[in-house]
């Protein structure tokens, strides 16, 4: 089977996905798409909003969806770090009168993980994530521990209560690939919401991929090629909001703290891909930067005081970015060079 049927399979998957979803999850069409842009583009995500917009109902009906091992973490205070690792036991052999170490493992080790309000956790216990996100194994006792792939960490956040909690690092934040936010539905889909969830009647969900499709879609995401145009764009973005830079603009100057890092470039191109995949074409394009903008960036943009008072949030910003950015004339993009069949992807990975 060529690419460009794995292409037609992947965009086939992510229909199902969504038939399958939607048993269940009335609306929020636009977090599906992320949630599911991220699963194929190997990233995390944290979802932001308040209760009961059905964040955790979402990831598990996900998790049902797919043939893969799932496991949900409450996070709460005196949740501990070897509480989700896993930890070192002493086993007796009463046979031999002898005593070993033996490793326990945590809940981490599953494929989809649901972080449950995250941010009720302290600091020591959401860096334990840290290790398990980006090098897909957690090390205990000095031993190493692999993690079984495809490995998706799905966190959710209360945005309301702060008392109590404890905010995300930014190198936390940062190794989350979008940053979804759950709004409130509108009318009619939240009177749908309530006629279902009602009545006695219980969804069958049927899954749709294993772990070795899932996979082998990841793979095929990377080898989508972006053209060079469409790369220098994100990179322009990026680069935008960084204060220190001589081609930011003035209210980047004056209201961010700190700019994106190389890692939301990397995103934002992988995010293209993925929703150029799903959508069954065979290159990213600028609209895939532009529209996946918002979630790759919004928690990578720290906003200062300056902004505060004035009530400008990270949004705002990037809506400005992308309307003061001049987007490739016609003439280069028509000289775009994009290729016939999928490439390669490039040395190196987010």
């Amino acid at each position: 089977m060529d690419d460009t049927q794995c292409l037609r399979q992947l965009a086939g998957a992510y229909d199902r996905l969504k038939t399958q979803l939607g048993r269940v999850i009335v609306g929020q069409q636009n977090v599906i798409d992320e949630l599911l842009m991220a699963l194929f583009a190997r990233g995390h995500c944290l979802l932001v909003g308040v209760p009961g917009l059905a964040k955790t109902l979402m990831i598990r009906t996900l998790a049902r969806a797919l043939s893969l091992r799932f496991n949900r973490i409450q996070f709460t205070p005196d949740l501990m770090p070897s509480d989700i690792t896993g930890t070192d036991i002493i086993q007796e052999d009463k046979q031999a009168g002898t005593r070993e170490l033996r490793f326990v493992p945590g809940p981490l080790f599953a494929n989809i993980i649901l972080a449950d309000e995250i941010n009720r956790t302290p600091p020591k216990t959401q860096a334990a994530l840290l290790e398990a996100m980006q090098e897909y194994q957690i090390t205990v006792g000095g031993h190493r521990h692999p993690l079984e792939q495809p490995f998706y960490v799905l966190a959710t956040q209360n945005p309301i209560e702060q008392e109590g909690t404890y905010p995300l690092p930014e190198a936390q934040l940062d190794r989350f690939m979008l940053n979804i936010l759950v709004d409130y539905p509108d009318e009619e889909t939240e009177l749908e919401v309530i006629r279902r969830t009602t009545a006695d009647a219980e969804p069958e969900v049927t899954p749709v991929l294993d772990g070795e499709e899932i996979l082998s879609m990841q793979r095929l995401v990377r080898r989508i090629p972006v053209p060079d145009h469409v790369a220098r764009y994100a990179l322009q973005l990026v680069r935008a909001t960084r204060p220190g830079d001589a081609a930011s603009p003035q209210i980047v100057r004056d209201f961010v703290e700190w700019g994106a890092g190389p890692r939301a470039g990397q995103y934002l191109v992988l995010a293209a891909k993925a929703r150029a995949a799903i959508q069954g074409r065979t290159h990213a394009s600028l609209s895939d930067v532009r529209e996946i903008a918002f979630p790759v960036l919004r928690h990578r943009v720290i906003l200062n005081f300056n902004a505060e008072v004035e009530g400008i949030r990270p949004d705002d910003l990037i809506r400005r970015l992308l309307d003061m950015i001049p987007l490739p004339d016609e003439e280069l993009t028509a000289r775009g060079i994009l290729p016939k069949v999928l490439g390669s992807s490039p040395a190196g990975s987010a």
